[in-house]
């Protein structure tokens, strides 16, 4: 479960804020709807933006780890969703803040227009909220300062693409405005995501969300009977006491010599899977060579085989300030005096103030989320191959048909809330 925010200040306020932004360029902010597209063009479009998502999601990824709690902490976010809040904030970008985001998220002008990108997200999102096997909603919102008052067109196309609503606040009363917008977040997210604004700018004039909620049941659930408490190694030197579910029967398993790691596949029940993946020898390696050819690879190469699986149950969750990481990969003139954003208004001159990035998950012997589990597995005499999953791992939630990661993230210590 996920959500991100953006908000906006007014910097209309500095001396030559007006000069620079580049108004006559032409062709970036607002397009059309482009309504009478057929169902297999739809299809391809969105099959042509999974390969910039994924790529966008390692390498946001490697930014995520790098950073300095990056090595020892437990990391998780929905690219899918950050993608989809910088998409929607592209919308109102023009001239350099629009290239800087457009090719931030890895699309290239020449093989893909803004118009197709924004087709292609509507798409993955009308997929995504049409699985009927998996709990998954995803969509956002926008929040306005009374008064101030954003060009139609903008409004009108987040909501045709991004199926994100708007809502007028007074940003001036920060904590009535605060508790308005997470209240609008956790009942999205199903009470996963609570107090995703921490603090507000009174200056603020807009503020962008994006949530992604998904809930998954297993395939072949985890009977609880066979869940005991046990130890996990964070690093060389430190153990947690954690509770590791068991379950032994067919498994999707792959051995990356290249790489000494071993993947395990799990799918829940409908289009999706979670993989893990832990490297043998210390995750430094992983982290900065993983990338989307070897999650293809890994897709291709599990084989399904008998083995004993030892699983850790945790509850996680991480929040993200994202304007450094973003500033990092390229996105920079949106958070200073010279955004243009004369897409969403051109009475003022804005900028984006902040972005936050919130994501949790559970894993427990049902799925995702707790809940009881029945039925007893009879253990067979000859015992199977151990796949222990004792010390840190990566992870990946994905979805088949839209070929869509949803979530990913490292569990360096699973005892962390």
């Amino acid at each position: 479960m996920l959500c991100s925010a953006i908000s906006c200040d007014q910097h209309g306020k500095h001396k030559d804020d007006h000069h620079h932004h580049g108004h006559h360029q032409q062709g970036h902010g607002h397009h059309g709807h482009g309504h009478g597209h057929h169902h297999h063009r739809d299809e391809i479009l969105y099959h042509k933006i999974a390969a910039e998502n994924a790529e966008f999601a390692f390498k946001l990824y490697k930014q995520l780890a790098s950073q300095e709690d990056g090595k020892s902490k437990n990391i998780f976010y929905s690219p899918l969703s950050i993608s989809m809040a910088l998409s929607m904030l592209s919308l109102g970008a023009k001239g350099a803040t629009h290239n800087q985001i457009f090719e931030g998220l890895g699309f290239n002008n020449t093989k893909i227009n803004e118009t197709e990108v924004n087709e292609a997200f509507k798409h993955v999102l009308e997929m995504l909220n049409l699985q009927t096997e998996l709990e998954l909603s995803t969509g956002g919102a926008v929040y306005v300062h009374k008064g101030f008052k954003p060009i139609p067109k903008f409004m009108e196309d987040i909501k045709h693409f991004y199926h994100s609503e708007g809502f007028t606040v007074n940003f001036k009363n920060t904590s009535e405005t605060m508790d308005i917008i997470n209240k609008y977040v956790q009942d999205k997210t199903h009470g996963k995501i609570t107090e995703l604004i921490k603090d507000l700018s009174p200056e603020s004039v807009m503020l962008l969300v994006s949530y992604m909620f998904f809930k998954g049941k297993w395939e072949k659930p985890f009977n609880p009977a066979f869940t005991r408490k046990d130890i996990f190694h964070v690093n060389d030197n430190e153990t947690v006491p954690v509770q590791m579910m068991s379950r032994t029967g067919m498994f999707d398993v792959f051995h990356d010599k290249e790489l000494s790691t071993d993947v395990l596949k799990l799918p829940y029940t409908g289009n999706a899977s979670l993989m893990l993946i832990m490297p043998q020898k210390g995750m430094k390696h992983l982290e900065e060579s993983w990338c989307r050819e070897h999650f293809k690879k890994w897709h291709r190469s599990v084989e399904r085989r008998r083995w004993q699986v030892i699983l850790p149950k945790f509850s996680i969750s991480a929040t993200y300030s994202l304007q450094n990481v973003l500033s990092e990969m390229g996105i920079t003139d949106v958070f200073s005096n010279r955004a243009d954003l004369s897409g969403i208004s051109e009475e003022v001159n804005l900028k984006v103030s902040k972005i936050v990035h919130k994501a949790a998950i559970d894993i427990d012997e049902k799925g995702t989320e707790a809940a009881a589990g029945t039925g007893v597995e009879i253990m067979p005499i000859s015992m199977p191959p151990t796949l222990k999953f004792d010390k840190p791992f990566l992870l990946v939630i994905s979805n088949r048909n839209t070929k869509s990661i949803l979530f990913m993230g490292k569990i360096a210590n699973p005892s962390e809330k």
